[in-house]
């Protein structure tokens, strides 16, 4: 491994192969490939030399006293041959160290206090010694903690700079994780050899906690850095999601536009559709069909009745909260839908009847799935003007009639056309040919081609359902008609302000409702 090499070679000195070695030292880029190349072989290399060096501080600190003793041993042996020397000479001769006689009076002479204070000096400079060892070897930890900490913060910015990669990131890191390595071996040695002198062990360590503190913050800045980067990462994800999805939306709107201008009703190829429908080949996708026949027919009528408001000078905001009150809408132009809504309150009220809530329709009760698709194939190749010239007694006739008297208040005719002339002919059980009644006649055929397919099923036919105003959204049950709300960032906190076109239910099919959100 071209780490460990490094670091032997450091140690050793300048041994042949050294030498030969740095004379053929690897350049920046080839350390920062063999370190890409070995990087899980170094990293094992460097956890055992780690391990290795905590085993060492453990020694230390759980048997510094066999520490002392084997450095202080041939001091203290020296020590004691002396002073048993000096004490023999004194009872030989009878003389001191500086050749004065000693007195016969052992008052005089005092020969305990100089030995006393012999062995206390000898004491004081045991502990003296003691201390300084213990500052050395906790300088020492020190410093071997420091150095630790650095080969971490400097493995741990070498991995940072791998992805992405940055070769001269790589190199600069490389360069300082192979210094750290030999200073972690020289260290190794310096204790084995037991060279541990240091002139201010108390600044060395002070200077290697300073260290060791510093290298922790650059470990920390590496991890902030990290998460910044994974979080730039997400937040790339989630715009290149965000615009997938809207382009999948843009497609689904341009296919359900051609399906739907594929599958209309007003066109030729609509009534040859209309002749293959069978009592027996019904299925939700001719309800679906119809319904939204029925939607684009209920639109067509609000516009209508937008522009003639527009053009008696209406406040629409106000009709639009009156409508459905204390609603932000996204959009200005959003206020059709509150009338769009108010027009389907009153053309779906007594859907889930068979006889539609119309007055005196007693033989609509308990009749055959047949009889009301007999209804259905009777009118949908006609024209609502046409069957009610026809059958002008109808229960179709009776339906229109009662539809617009519901649907149309007199003070709105009278605001709208200036007269109530259309009101009092439907009264008289006559149909005015006017423009305004032509379309709301279209709506109330489609209405009710519906509600006759409805009870063409088996076995429970369609029911309408709507949601109340406040609910959460859910796409199983509901489709929103302003998109806006679905694209903002607070999309699951969107709730129901009001019911566009209610939803129904085929069978085990759910069609969805539409709504508004805010």
């Amino acid at each position: 491994m071209i780490l460990f090499n490094l670091s032997i070679s450091a140690i050793k000195g300048p041994s042949k192969t050294a030498i030969e070695g740095s004379s053929r030292s690897l350049n920046a880029c080839e350390i920062a490939y063999s370190l890409r190349k070995a990087n899980a072989r170094s990293f094992v290399f460097l956890i055992r030399t780690i391990i290795s060096l905590l085993s060492v501080c453990a020694y230390i600190i759980f048997q510094p006293e066999k520490m002392d003793s084997v450095k202080h041993s041939s001091t203290k042996s020296r020590l004691a041959r002396t002073f048993s020397k000096v004490l023999h000479i004194r009872a030989a001769t009878g003389f001191d160290n500086f050749g004065r006689s000693k007195s016969k009076t052992w008052g005089k002479v005092k020969p305990d206090k100089p030995v006393g204070e012999s062995h206390q000096r000898v004491f004081l400079n045991e502990e003296d010694e003691k201390l300084q060892n213990r500052a050395l070897l906790d300088a020492f930890i020190a410093k071997l903690f420091a150095t630790i900490s650095s080969v971490k913060a400097a493995y741990a910015e070498l991995q940072y700079y791998q992805v992405p990669y940055d070769a001269d990131g790589i190199q600069s890191t490389d360069q300082i994780l192979v210094s750290e390595l030999k200073s972690l071996s020289e260290l190794k040695q310096s204790f084995l050899k037991k060279h541990l002198d240091d002139f201010s062990p108390e600044t060395t360590q002070l200077s290697a906690e300073v260290q060791e503190q510093k290298n922790l913050i650059k470990t920390y800045e590496i991890t902030r850095k990290k998460l910044v980067s994974q979080s730039q990462l997400k937040d790339s994800e989630i715009i290149f999601l965000s615009e997938k999805l809207e382009d999948i939306r843009r497609e689904n709107k341009v296919i359900e536009k051609r399906l739907n201008s594929s599958g209309s009703l007003s066109s030729s190829s609509s009534s040859k559709s209309h002749e293959k429908m069978s009592f027996s080949s019904l299925s939700p996708t001719n309800f679906l069909f119809v319904l939204k026949q029925t939607t684009k027919s209920i639109r067509s009528l609000v516009k209508f009745m937008i522009s003639e408001m527009e053009s008696a000078n209406w406040d629409l905001d106000a009709a639009a909260n009156s409508i459905q009150p204390d609603v932000v809408y996204w959009d200005t132009t959003h206020i059709c839908y509150a009338f769009e809504s108010f027009v389907c309150k009153h053309m779906f009220d007594g859907f889930n009847l068979p006889e539609f809530s119309i007055p005196g329709d007693s033989q609509s009760k308990d009749k055959p799935r047949e009889f009301f698709f007999d209804r259905f194939m009777e009118l949908k190749s006609l024209k609502a003007r046409e069957y009610i010239t026809w059958k002008p007694t109808s229960m179709f006739a009776e339906f229109c009639r009662c539809k617009y008297l519901k649907l149309i208040h007199p003070k709105m005719e009278a605001s709208l056309f200036g007269n109530l002339n259309q009101r009092n002919l439907i009264n008289t059980r006559k149909f005015p040919e006017t423009a305004f009644f032509e379309s709301f006649l279209e709506v109330a055929k489609w209405v009710w081609l519906l509600h006759c397919l409805a009870f063409s099923f088996s076995p429970d036919g369609a029911t309408v359902f709507q949601v109340t105003k406040g609910s959460r959204f859910s796409e199983v049950f509901m489709d929103s008609v302003n998109e806006v709300a679905l694209l903002s960032p607070e999309r699951s906190l969107s709730e129901v302000a009001f019911v566009v076109v209610p939803g129904f239910k085929v069978g085990k099919t759910v069609i969805q409702c539409q709504v508004y959100l805010i």
